[in-house]
């Protein structure tokens, strides 16, 4: 089982290597083979891949949008044409099922590139009537934007960030996760074999200390990050030294809450999908789920029975739900929450132990009569464990559930619908669900509040993060100086 690219980096169009730096290893998680060896990124790689990124960046942008659109769009087609290997190369990379990349790993990428190469034709700025005078605006790009991935949607996120970005005329350097490295390189390849011009996306390895070099280099005007919040306060401090312009989707501990008359089998189904999907990987999902006292047994009846029936295995077998964490050290943080959950007093409903020695499997799990002040209740976990906690009224759950530092977002299912808006009015998160959760189209912006981040990736949205805008005043009379 193997899945090693032909060199660690790609820079201008091509493979680059420079075994001088670390070496990164990839690791299937499902059984712990190393299938891929890379090497980070030393200063000279960094240098190249900024001078490259930089160096092709103002041609770029001076092309007619709908020639930067067309690039992105033939782009997606390329992905979508390879979809499985693709999908087979995010399962090897992630350890999440083929069932679930088939459907929303390059897919989801290639979707963000389609869009983007539809909407770079359509940016247009305003004219603004002055009387006399006029003024009118323009809609600039940054130049070169760093882009900082993480492990849970490697192709995904690289695509959401470099599709807006090339499409409005930018130029990126990009560092994925080191923990997954393979598919943003096979982006790159698909971006050049679709006419991308050499040195637009920049692919370059590493951890910490490379996204720091990037978020710090003085080239960069701006940097897109997809993190945990203690990374995120790191990369927006070191942008912010080069008052430089920043997008950070950071993590959530955000809450579902599951009103009485809702529908209660697809209420379940959620839940569920807000918490064990992607093995629990998930920056979004809905780990505090807050239920009508009501319905609590019944709910929680359904939740162990449907629980029960998740088929954990082997992540290419596409009969396979539920796939192994990313990593072994990623198992042993979500089995210590779930022994604190434990230990709180938090009562287990079903599962909360490691499934079998080999790959780093963990059952799906669901603690009910979870207290807000437990730990489990206030940490994000990344992982497979779900919080059932009990509410009464409307306003003390809106006041529960937005009692968190985070912000990313929330999720509310009735049959009431005037009820549902006004809570959501209420829930401080930057992406809501009514009667749904997890769906993220790329028409529609995504991102979050409070410490869960800054900025909105996709739709209409990302345009503000991707250009600039520069406001011209046109004379046409003689000027009225007092002087």
């Amino acid at each position: 089982m193997r899945a090693q690219p032909k060199a660690s980096h790609h820079i201008n169009g091509k493979y680059v290597e420079d075994k001088s730096g670390d070496v990164i290893e990839s690791i299937h998680p499902a059984n712990g083979e190393v299938i891929a060896r890379l090497f980070e990124a030393t200063p000279e790689v960094i240098d190249q891949a900024m001078t490259a990124a930089q160096a092709a960046q103002a041609e770029w942008a001076a092309r007619a949008p709908v020639e930067r659109g067309r690039i992105l769009r033939r782009a997606a087609e390329i992905m979508r044409a390879r979809n499985r290997e693709l999908s087979v190369l995010e399962t090897l990379d992630t350890g999440k099922p083929l069932q679930e990349t088939l459907v929303a790993d390059a897919a989801s990428g290639a979707d963000a590139l389609e869009y983007f190469g539809g909407f770079a034709p359509t940016v247009t700025g305003q004219t603004i009537a002055l009387g006399g005078d006029m003024a009118y605006t323009l809609r600039e790009p940054f130049g070169v934007c760093a882009g900082i991935g993480a492990w849970n949607y490697p192709m995904q996120i690289a695509a959401w960030k470099a599709a807006p970005a090339l499409a409005f005329g930018n130029a990126m350097v990009f560092k994925p996760s080191e923990i997954t490295p393979l598919s943003a390189l096979a982006l790159a390849e698909i971006l050049s074999e679709a006419g991308l011009p050499d040195g637009l996306f920049n692919v370059v390895q590493g951890r910490g200390a490379v996204g720091a070099a990037l978020a710090a280099d003085a080239r960069v005007a701006k940097v897109s990050l997809t993190g945990s919040v203690p990374t995120g306060r790191t990369v927006y401090a070191a942008a912010a030294a080069g008052i430089k312009a920043v997008t950070m989707e950071l993590g959530g501990k955000s809450p579902l809450i599951v009103f009485e008359d809702a529908d209660l089998d697809n209420a379940v189904g959620a839940a569920m999908l807000a918490n064990f999907y992607s093995s629990g990987q998930i920056c979004s999902n809905g780990t505090r789920v807050f239920v009508q006292r009501g319905i609590k047994d019944a709910f929680l009846d359904k939740l162990a029975a449907r629980t029960a029936k998740i088929v954990l295995g082997d992540p290419l077998d596409e009969a396979t739900q539920m796939g192994p964490l990313v990593s072994a050290g990623q198992m042993e943080r979500v089995l210590g929450y779930i022994a604190q959950g434990k230990a709180e007093g938090a009562r287990l409903v079903c599962g909360g132990a490691q499934l079998g020695e080999a790959g780093c499997f963990v059952q799906p799990t669901v603690f009910a009569d979870v207290r807000d002040e437990m730990v489990i209740a206030r940490e994000e976990i990344f992982g497979p464990v779900m919080a059932v906690l009990d509410f009464e009224e409307e306003d003390a759950v809106i006041a529960r559930a937005n009692a968190t530092e985070y912000g990313l977002s929330a999720g509310v299912f009735t049959r009431d619908l005037a009820r549902a808006h006004r809570v959501v009015g209420q829930l401080q998160a930057g992406t809501c669900w009514i009667n749904a959760y997890n769906l993220t189209p790329v028409e529609m912006p995504f991102g979050g509040m409070k410490a869960s981040g800054v900025g909105r990736e996709n739709g209409h949205a990302a345009l503000e993060h991707y250009t600039r805008v520069k406001s011209v005043y046109l004379g046409l009379g003689d000027v009225d100086a007092p002087f």
